[in-house]
């Protein structure tokens, strides 16, 4: 497993990745929606404008990262429907410098993945050309296409130190951002060399964070946005039992609100229990409720106003929020049981605690998620929380045989 993780190096990992599309902190609201929805995680990094237009991108202009939470936060708390869209980026995100770090694109993999595990969620890496002592070059599968290995052949390539060598003409300033999906993405293509580690369950190898945060159903959805932990950027909204147990409906979190309409999800937040929130409406299928004083004016937003007439409600669902696709909303009636509505993708992403560590990061990369629940194996009713599995957790998990040796099996 160690060999994984030695021979191999951040550039690997860069095959196929597109520049640094900057976001600054000037550009506005609907700006950073377009960004986010196009970035893995539900978040993108921050920038200060460039002090002339030829500048690269530097980790000494980054300012933190703005995420589809913190936007739908923000437009709640404005109150004034999609007008908060057109506010700046700089009113909103979180400075927090850590988040990014601008590394050499030959800086081990280990390495990489121990700063990862200490909180950084990116990393600024300059596409240089090619890297001398990598004994195995990674084929990144990168949005379903296999990348040509572009590997040296040199039989001493092995031998020879692992430092960059002098990016080609017309790639200096070349920059591509990496991020923990990259990394899973990298994991998976290397399950084998990392055995038995992924086919152990996740119980035993404590990759289960039992230090999550949640809120009751009945509690205003507002008061979730109070508690969301830096990472994973989520919180369970659940049913506590008369016994303690506590037992998970659904999530608040970035990942659940990526690629959303912000405009309705503030909405919601603004005037739904969290259990509400998660479920789409209340257990009868139907409730009015008071709207923002001037009420957004999208055609998804949960106000309509008809010529002479007073804005009226319209109800949350699940596919005001972007929870659901046209095809599966044509399917299901969006007002029926909350059964019914469980059936779709408000329904969490869970694992038990008898999932083996490679279906769990199968699952969160499939699934594009940040974090998977982890319900109890044992309990003879679903969803009895036990904790959550982010990326934390799993870099913890694959490298924890992993010493400071390469020679380490």
């Amino acid at each position: 497993m160690a060999a994984v993780f030695f021979h191999h190096v951040v550039g690997d990992l860069t095959v196929g990745k597109p520049e640094v599309a900057e976001l600054h902190d000037t550009d506005t609201l609907d700006d950073a929606a377009r960004a986010i929805a196009a970035s893995p995680e539900g978040a993108v990094p921050v920038w200060r404008p460039r002090a002339a237009p030829d500048d690269p991108p530097s980790g000494a202009r980054f300012i933190g990262m703005i995420s589809a939470l913190d936007i739908a936060a923000f437009v709640a708390a404005a109150g004034v429907g999609d007008r908060a869209m057109r506010a700046v980026v700089g009113e909103v995100v979180q400075p927090n410098p850590a988040l990014l770090r601008e590394i050499d694109p030959g800086t081990r993999l280990i390495d990489a993945l121990d700063l990862m595990r200490h909180g950084v969620k990116r990393f600024l890496v300059r596409k240089s050309g090619s890297w001398k002592g990598i004994t195995k070059r990674f084929s990144v599968l990168y949005n379903g296409k296999w990348l040509k290995n572009m590997e040296s052949t040199s039989p001493n390539a092995a031998s020879s130190s692992s430092m960059p060598l002098s990016p080609p003409s017309g790639s200096a300033d070349k920059f591509c951002c990496l991020s923990r999906e990259d990394v899973l993405r990298f994991l998976i293509g290397c399950l084998g060399a990392l055995a038995p580690i992924p086919l152990t369950q996740i119980s035993s190898l404590g990759a289960i964070n039992p230090q999550y945060s949640f809120v009751e159903a009945s509690a205003p959805a507002m008061e979730a946005i109070q508690k969301i932990p830096q990472d994973p950027c989520a919180v369970a909204v659940v049913e506590t039992t008369p016994d303690g147990t506590r037992k998970i409906l659904g999530d608040i979190s970035t990942y659940k609100l990526w690629k959303c309409d912000y405009v309705s999800a503030a909405w919601a937040l603004a005037n739904l229990s969290a259990g509400q929130f998660v479920i789409g409406a209340d257990e009868n299928g139907s409730m009015p409720i008071s709207v923002f004083p001037e009420p957004p004016i999208s055609p998804s937003s949960p106000v309509e106003i008809s010529p002479g007439r007073s804005p009226r409600a319209k109800k949350f669902s699940s596919r005001s929020i972007g929870f659901l696709n046209n095809t599966q909303a044509s399917q299901m009636s969006a007002w029926r049981t909350r059964s019914a509505y469980h059936r779709g993708r408000s329904t969490p992403l869970m694992c038990k605690t008898t999932s083996t560590l490679a279906a769990v990061m199968a699952q969160m990369l499939s699934h594009r998620a940040t974090h998977v629940w982890v319900t109890d194996a044992e309990s003879e009713e679903d969803g009895v929380l036990i904790g959550v599995v982010g990326y934390t957790e799993i870099f913890n998990a694959a490298t924890r045989s992993t010493c400071s040796s390469p020679t380490t099996s």
